[in-house]
């Protein structure tokens, strides 16, 4: 008899359907053989088979900043070459350019996600309905539409990462085929594109937009569907596969064009459709950008931002359309982003050039650009100076307690400080976004009941080991106030993979471009972006140029250390202009409290850290050489 190897994943709960790691069932003898008929026909193996099926939904909480390493990949945030030896080889060595059909990829999607579509369509064709088991007709329909939006939502990312691959999304291979049968080429990007489109939108027509249970919350929804249809869409029309001619000559064994280099306008009318229909569908759902409101009712934009991260989905998160309940190794990703005098691992940094790119408090942009020495192009209207330090506490109207001591709120007019007096002027009169996403020196640190002390041999949370923070910036965003890794102190919270914030900005990005001038529409899902981050609506008359300037801007900011800032400068062809710079921070050796850029010893001067590479070819991961030594009929991406 065959041997039947059923090997569920590790760590993820869906709904009421959980997972138990590393279940193998061998047939080594009959007696001990559970054979696929036995497994379909109980309701709980059938359900834990459904569960493999989600198992490869990425983490983005660990997976996005380790595994997938999205986080690093980008210009959010560095780790230092000294971490390498410990796991973080692989995302590292794509930040140096150092990248090939051999480089090792932890997620390994071009294997990995095959496998799990496998399982779906085996799922597929053997599920059952069981009445004795509450296996329901209408519980089986169900079950089946989830699988088939996994299938969709694999492709997806394989389409998005690879730009081509194998492809055949009904097929379910006998194990007996033969090579020949099994080797398949490449499809072109676009009709893997039309597929996901089409049966997401079927799949969409089918699923609930919300689940009655909140035990259910992980699982696949109508609106999820629509998400990733719309995020495909938009991948589709931007610059890396709408008339892209630098693959101009990857073509599969048959000749086909394997990305389209003739530009489709359509693309991005296509793109904004689709979004219009999210938007449309979740908003009557009743999902929403998470928002709290002070005593007055005006947006608290500090409390919005920071919970929009932590809450649940059942305590009111309306804005997760997409998130993973369980995360694998969710304390250590908090103590990760923390400074090192709490227990942190503090060597995970935020770049200045992040830091750089959030607004001041009135909504212009501090910095411009960068001279050739790497000092900054200062916007002289925006109030920003990097001389000089505070005289006062800095007092907003919040409650959120990140910014100082909590006896300095003050209940008459409901302003709290969110930096406190002695502050490097760089980082005052900023938007609320800042202050939710970086640690800096000389911030509060709530749990430690002081503030941040970087300075070399007089501050808890610096020391010249490689455990340290070598940009200046550890990371708040995410993070609950309350998690204090040395007394063992961190709280749960999901993962989320898409909000509506995405829908928002991506909507406007794809109806300005399918257009000659912005329109009413594009300024109001950026506006209620920046409304909701405590900043004024932009200004109007702006060119499409403009717009898409202003867009890239928002969604740089607003989506910062979630993993989505490389997907967008590789979907817009600019990863070769960010990722090809020196990365600079404060001075690590820094000892005292001084901005004097003649002192060695002064800590707030800016500093050359390190540089990064990003070559041409990197836009698509290349294809695993051992799957082309494997399969003959596979071609290589351009560059590789």
């Amino acid at each position: 008899m065959k041997i039947i190897q059923y090997i569920l994943g590790i760590g993820i709960a869906i709904g009421g359907i959980s997972l138990t790691a590393g279940c193998n069932y061998l047939d080594k003898e009959p007696d001990d053989q559970l054979t696929i008929e036995m497994i379909f026909s109980d309701k709980i193996r059938t359900e834990d088979w459904l569960a493999s099926v989600y198992s490869s939904i990425p983490s983005p909480i660990w997976g996005y900043m380790k595994d997938e390493g999205y986080n690093l990949m980008s210009d959010d945030m560095v780790i230092p070459n000294e971490w390498t030896p410990y796991g973080w080889a692989n995302a590292y060595a794509f930040t140096t350019g150092n990248w090939s059909p051999v480089s090792s990829w932890n997620p390994n999607y071009w294997v990995e996600l095959p496998k799990r579509i496998r399982t779906g369509l085996i799922f597929l064709n053997r599920v059952r309905v069981l009445p004795g088991e509450g296996l329901t007709e209408e519980y089986v329909d169900q079950m089946k539409y989830e699988v088939r939006f996994l299938i969709a939502y694999y492709y997806s990312l394989m389409a998005q990462t690879y730009g081509a691959v194998p492809f055949a999304p009904n097929k379910l291979y006998d194990t007996n085929s033969s090579p020949e049968e099994l080797m398949t080429e490449q499809t072109p990007y676009d009709s893997i594109v039309n597929w996901i489109d089409k049966e997401m939108l079927e799949v969409s027509r089918h699923l609930p937009a919300v689940y009655e249970n909140n035990q259910d919350w992980g699982r696949a929804t109508s609106v999820m569907a629509l998400a990733i249809r719309a995020k495909t869409l938009l991948f589709a029309a931007s610059p890396l596969f709408n008339g892209n001619t630098d693959y101009a000559d990857w073509k599969n064994k048959s000749g086909e064009n394997l990305i389209n280099p003739t530009y489709s306008q359509d693309k991005w009318a296509r793109a904004a459709e689709a979004h219009k229909d999210l938007i449309t569908t979740a908003e009557a759902a009743g999902y929403q950008l998470y928002q709290e409101y002070n005593s007055d009712n005006s947006i608290d934009p500090f409390m919005s931002y920071y919970n929009m991260s932590l809450k649940r989905f059942s305590d009111g998160n309306k804005e997760i359309i997409f998130g993973r309940p369980e995360n694998k190794d969710l304390k250590s990703w908090q103590s990760h982003r923390l400074p090192k005098g709490i227990g942190g691992n503090a060597a995970l940094n935020m770049t200045q050039e992040l830091v750089d790119a959030f607004f001041m408090s009135n909504g212009e942009q501090p910095i411009l650009g960068y001279n050739g020495d790497g000092s900054p192009i200062i916007n002289t209207a925006s109030g920003y100076t990097e001389r000089g330090f505070s005289s006062d506490n800095e007092m907003r109207h919040t409650q959120w307690p990140g910014g100082g001591p909590k006896s300095l709120y003050n209940a008459a007019t409901g302003n709290s400080p969110v930096t406190l007096s002695g502050t490097y002027n760089m980082y005052c009169n900023r938007e609320p976004r800042f202050y939710v996403s970086v640690i800096f020196n000389n911030e509060w640190m709530g749990v430690a009941n002081r503030k941040v002390n970087n300075l070399q041999g007089a501050g808890a949370d610096a020391d010249k080991t490689f455990d340290s923070p070598w940009t200046g910036y550890n990371i708040r965003k995410q993070v609950s106030l309350d998690v204090f890794p040395r007394e063992g102190k961190h709280n749960y919270q999901p993962g989320i993979l898409y909000r509506l914030a995405e829908a928002y900005l991506g909507y406007a990005e794809a109806l300005n471009e399918s257009m000659s001038s912005p329109d009413a529409n594009v300024y109001k899902y950026v506006n209620l972006i920046r409304k909701r981050a405590g900043i004024p609506d932009l200004s109007s008359g702006m060119s499409k140029e403009e717009m898409r300037a202003a867009i890239q801007r928002e969604r740089r900011i607003e989506f910062n250390c979630e993993g989505i800032r490389i997907e967008d400068l590789r979907r817009w062809k600019l990863a070769e202009q960010y990722l090809n710079q020196s990365y600079w921070g404060m001075n690590r050796n820094g000892s005292v409290a001084s901005d004097d850029v003649n002192d060695p010893n002064a800590y707030y001067k800016r500093v050359y850290w390190k540089s990064r590479t990003f070559t041409k070819k990197m836009y698509l991961m290349p294809v695993p050489q051992a799957q082309i030594d494997i399969n003959v009929n596979l071609r290589q991406a351009t560059g590789y």
